[in-house]
């Protein structure tokens, strides 16, 4: 049942960002719905799915396995999400690490920190040691006037963040060539690390990570406002599909799928647009 939430959840808040996105930069939107499936690898995981919130979003990608990875001709053009756990042989690991140099985007969640982020890029974070419980926290927003944060309405209303069952708290190990995007301080106190997103640059390209997943499969309700419906969130947003969002979803199920969907579409965004690409229209003049 909650995962069937957490789909519907997921869909409307796509619609949503899809929605507001076409109102505040109808190039931006043009760019999200021209990508191709070689523009972004999906490298498949156990325990998230990315994969879905790109489908949920109608962004076009390729899927390929873990010991997949060292196969592929990665172009510094593309943008590669590994999937916890990110698995990887050593071929793999160096394939990427090479893909980044030349000036790729790579994405990670959770357990890849251990298994990608360490041996690819070391000296720049790790994982501290202490895995965390099932757990959901709060999350505040840092670097506001970051293109992939920039218009974020959760930055205002408090939003959660699910931690899965052992997922690995990021260490940073050099504080001036990595930022944090996203902290709590709830994690920070039950965990002994605040960040839940950073990014760091590495030759050319760049590396963002997060702690747990980009497709949530839950979240929880805390408060008056957590229990509010996620009619009068989007309502709040000025979206029109306000009016078929189902009756049981909460504000905190739709807060947490938009959070997500959001920062991974506005990163493939940008990646896209510092490569020069231009749209179908933008080609024709």
């Amino acid at each position: 049942m909650e995962d069937d939430k957490m789909k519907r959840a997921y869909g409307y808040s796509s619609k949503a960002f899809r929605e507001k996105l076409h109102k505040e930069s109808e190039p931006d939107a043009r760019i999200l719905e021209q990508i191709e499936a070689t523009d972004i690898i999906v490298v498949t995981g156990e325990y998230d799915k990315a994969e879905l919130v790109l489908s949920s979003l109608s962004v076009k990608f390729t899927v390929i396995v873990p010991h997949h990875v060292k196969r592929v001709n990665l172009r510094p053009e593309q943008t590669v999400l590994i999937n916890c756990p990110g698995n990887l042989d050593r071929p793999g690991i160096e394939n990427i690490r090479q893909f980044v140099e030349a000036g790729g985007l790579l994405v990670t969640t959770d357990w890849a920190l251990k298994h990608v982020l360490e041996p690819a890029f070391p000296g720049y974070v790790r994982y501290n040691e202490k895995p965390t419980g099932d757990d959901v926290v709060r999350i505040q927003f840092h670097d506001e006037g970051h293109k992939f944060l920039d218009g974020l309405i959760e930055k205002s209303s408090d939003p959660l963040w699910w931690l899965e069952g052992s997922s690995y708290p990021i260490e940073v190990l050099d504080k001036e060539k990595v930022t944090v995007l996203i902290s709590s301080g709830e994690m920070g106190e039950k965990y002994g690390e605040s960040p839940i997103a950073i990014k760091f640059s590495h030759g050319k390209g760049e590396v963002f990570h997060i702690v747990s997943h980009y497709y949530l499969q839950r979240s929880e309700l805390r408060s008056a406002k957590d229990k509010d419906s996620a009619k009068n969130y989007f309502s709040d947003m000025d979206c029109l599909l306000n009016d078929e969002v189902d009756d049981d979803l909460f504000q905190s199920d739709v807060a947490s799928a938009y959070t997500s969907t959001s920062f991974l579409s506005k990163m493939i965004i940008e990646k896209k647009k510092k490569m020069g690409f231009k749209t179908g229209d933008e080609k024709k003049n």
